[in-house]
């Protein structure tokens, strides 16, 4: 071969070479956009199986149908394995079948995932207070609380509180629950639709003013609400606040004559109001009347208690209330009509004496009703006076 053919075959060599490797390169970029194809495709039609039965779960976990739900998400999960949503929703389904132990375990490594799930601690709460695990129970209801929520966050949160409140008043921690429910109405933001509710609540840890709050703003919005309106005498009631108990309980017994306890309250705060001598603007002439009423039922209140302590007369309860008696047959000659109004100053002696005869009777011989309930709660109302 001649050197002019070597060279001419030298250059078509070179000229073919950059053909082939675009021809390479090419078919290399068809391929990669057809394997690139194929995956998404694949993933996708995974994605589409996976949705299609949780969909399929989350009907049968609405309608209870448990067994089916937790099939349901297994196959949900064989296709998007890590899903969130899957495992939370198998771990609901567990729950509805009672298989505590395998639900904790999803939920406690989605917790480890996103420990601010408020779902996710919901469940964790509620499996902890199934378990009598109340510490960790506590921890995971205020991490629910405060955590993120998908939706209405304000209803979520309030609904998890209210849980938490249930708990707590459960195993009697109503320092802690009234702190609760104080943040509870807080953040409210004055829904009378969640007051009446609220208010029940105040009513069993005895914080009868947030108690009487929360009734008046149920009212506002349903004047009719006779659950409510009774809660609200009870509420004014148990605070001393007599006057404003009265309109409350009045309205409860008309609207629920089976309402035994507001027509109890009812009687009794017409009673304390008609027994105070020591109200605002009352006519001379009538206090002295009140306390004549109340010096003859202190004393007989005092002598059937004496009467019935002689079974025990060396008991330090029988020598109080002889001595009692004693000071009451002293003093009973001069609370008479004529001796009040010469000597204005045995008003407050002689209510002195009323009070101790029955504050000392209750503790003896027990509470009576009517009157000598009454004198007890005016006792009460002007203690230190």
């Amino acid at each position: 071969m001649t050197t002019a053919e070597k060279e001419h075959d030298r250059r078509r060599s070179l000229t073919r070479e950059p053909m082939v490797l675009a021809v390479l390169s090419a078919v290399t970029i068809v391929l990669f956009v057809a394997v690139t194809a194929l995956t998404n495709l694949y993933h996708a039609q995974q994605e589409s199986l996976g949705n299609q039965w949780s969909t399929r779960g989350a009907e049968d976990l609405k309608n209870g149908h448990f067994e089916l739900a937790v099939a349901d998400f297994r196959t949900a999960l064989r296709y998007s394995r890590d899903k969130y949503d899957y495992q939370l929703n198998l771990a609901g389904a567990l729950i509805g079948l009672k298989r505590t132990p395998e639900a904790n375990a999803y939920l406690v490594n989605l917790w480890e995932q996103e420990p601010e799930n408020g779902l996710v601690n919901l469940e964790l709460a509620r499996i902890a207070a199934q378990e009598g695990e109340t510490e960790h129970a506590l921890r995971y209801y205020h991490n629910a609380v405060y955590a993120t929520w998908p939706g209405d966050q304000h209803a979520a949160r309030r609904d998890t509180r209210l849980e938490l409140i249930t708990l707590l008043l459960r195993i009697d921690a109503k320092a802690q629950a009234q702190s609760e429910l104080i943040a509870l109405a807080a953040n409210s933001a004055g829904d009378p639709s969640q007051a009446a509710h609220i208010g029940d609540l105040f009513l069993t840890v005895q914080d009868y003013a947030h108690a009487l709050a929360e009734y008046q703003l149920s009212l506002t919005s349903n004047r009719d609400n006779t659950a409510a309106t009774a809660g609200a005498g009870l509420a004014a009631f148990q605070l001393g606040r007599y006057q404003l108990a009265l309109p409350y309980l009045r309205a409860a017994v008309e609207a629920n004559p089976g309402d035994t306890r507001s027509a109890a309250n009812l009687r009794t705060a017409e009673l304390v109001l008609r027994m105070d001598p020591f109200q605002a603007r009352l006519p001379v002439a009538q206090r002295d009347h009140v306390v004549l009423e109340a010096f003859a039922t202190a004393g007989a209140r005092v002598k059937s208690c004496a009467s019935a302590m002689d079974a025990q007369p060396s008991t330090s309860s029988a020598s109080a209330v002889k001595s009692l008696d004693d000071r009451w047959s002293d003093m009973a000659p001069r609370i008479t009509q004529q001796g009040l109004r010469r000597n204005p100053d045995s008003v407050p002696e002689a209510m002195r004496l009323v009070f101790d005869i029955e504050r000392e009777a209750n503790a003896a011989c027990g509470p009576r009703e009517g009157a000598d309930t009454a004198l007890l709660l005016i006792a009460k109302l002007h203690e230190g006076a």
